[in-house]
């Protein structure tokens, strides 16, 4: 085979990688042991903004449980897990001092108006289109680092969303 088409053939096999994994190739899922995270994101902010959103999906493929106890942000300085409920028409918002427990064999989505983290004291804006990084920590599994994608104000969802998930946990 001459050289020219070795270098076509190996550009159709990329091509070919490319539309048999789809989306999956530029995913922005992470993986630490049992757990899977998918797709971590955030809104863009205001200017005068001291706090801003963080949501995803973990995944518990494994037999054992796990609990999601700390995070971090580049972009702040504080970060947390939260739950926001909603009672008798009253909106509330609490941190889960002792995390968020992640059942085996299940997966729990965070999502505005529900299980959150909360980004603290942000450094600075968030704008639309680019991304931060950050940790998640779990109490059994360890530390993952993983990339956030920063959508629009009002973004109910990320952009791509590739999947739908099973049972809001």
């Amino acid at each position: 085979m001459s050289i020219f088409n070795c270098r076509a053939f190996a550009g159709a096999l990329a091509m070919s990688a490319l539309l048999v994994f789809g989306e999956s190739a530029f995913a922005k899922d992470f993986k630490l042991g049992d757990l899977e995270i998918i797709q971590p994101w955030s809104r863009a902010t205001p200017s005068s903004a001291k706090a801003a959103g963080g949501w995803l999906v973990i995944k518990n493929g494994g037999e054992t449980a796990d609990r999601l106890v700390s995070a971090t942000a580049e972009i702040a300085d504080r970060a947390a897990v939260h739950e926001m409920t909603m009672s008798g028409g009253v909106m509330s918002m609490r941190a889960l001092k002792d995390g968020l427990a992640i059942p085996a064999r299940s997966e729990v989505v965070l999502k505005p108006g529900s299980y959150h983290l909360m980004f603290e004291d942000l450094k600075r804006p968030l704008k639309q289109g680019e991304s931060f990084s950050g940790t998640l920590t779990f109490e059994k599994a360890g530390t993952v680092s993983v990339t956030y994608s920063v959508e629009g104000m009002g973004a109910t969802a990320p952009a791509h969303e590739g999947q739908s998930h099973g049972d809001m946990h």
